[in-house]
């Protein structure tokens, strides 16, 4: 993910609630639960914006009319490379979801209301391939992956990385620690098993160290 966009009503929300809801987004989508080795996921939220703006103009096409700002209606929009939406879709709706409901609880308002009513519509947008600008220069997924996950990559096959214990296997594109007996991503490269937790990571390694994918 690199830019999170959130539309909500005018009046709502003050500027420290808006500031408050752009950085518990970005919180959300990069907690430090395992998925990803904390040096990647620095890399990652070095990268990410949230903009969290009112809009005076929402008109919600229920009838009979209805105000948007009562209770507060969002709309919410994740930009990032298309060859990563598919995949990451549905955690991101249900993560932001979760957010939003928490935001909304400590606001005193129904939180179940945000599952149970169109009150909150998400979107995440892939953006074409070389879409993204950054650096000065155009990038796709690929380049964007290797962009945060190289400092890591580079140690793990330096050996720099500490190896998860028995029975565990490390992911050496985003440092997910997978089951050994329940993986099913895996590779061998100079006499090491290495396990993945996506197609994505599986394929940048065996592109970069030339090994060849059985399926």
């Amino acid at each position: 993910m690199l830019l999170i966009e959130v539309d909500v009503p005018a009046g709502v929300f003050g500027k420290e609630e808006r500031q408050a809801l752009g950085r518990r987004l970005i919180d959300v989508l990069m907690t430090e639960d395992g998925s990803h080795h904390p040096d990647v996921l620095n890399a990652e939220r070095n990268l990410m914006h949230a903009i969290v703006r009112e809009n005076e103009d929402w008109v919600l096409g229920q009838r009979p009319d209805a105000d948007p700002a009562d209770p507060p209606r969002y709309l919410v929009r994740v930009s990032a490379p298309a060859s990563w939406r598919k995949e990451m879709s549905a955690t991101v709706i249900e993560v932001l979801t979760d957010a939003l409901a928490q935001f909304e609880a400590e606001a005193g308002r129904d939180p179940e209301r945000l599952r149970e009513h169109p009150h909150a519509l998400i979107h995440v947008l892939g953006v074409s391939e070389n879409g993204i600008g950054l650096y000065g220069r155009s990038m796709g997924g690929r380049a964007l992956e290797d962009h945060v996950t190289r400092p890591f990559r580079d140690a793990v096959l330096e050996g720099r990385i500490e190896e998860p214990g028995p029975g565990k296997l490390l992911d050496p594109v985003c440092g997910m620690v997978v089951d050994e007996d329940a993986a099913t991503l895996t590779l061998q490269y100079d006499g090491k098993i290495y396990g993945f937790c996506s197609r994505s990571c599986r394929r940048s390694f065996a592109d970069e160290y030339g090994v060849t994918l059985g399926g």
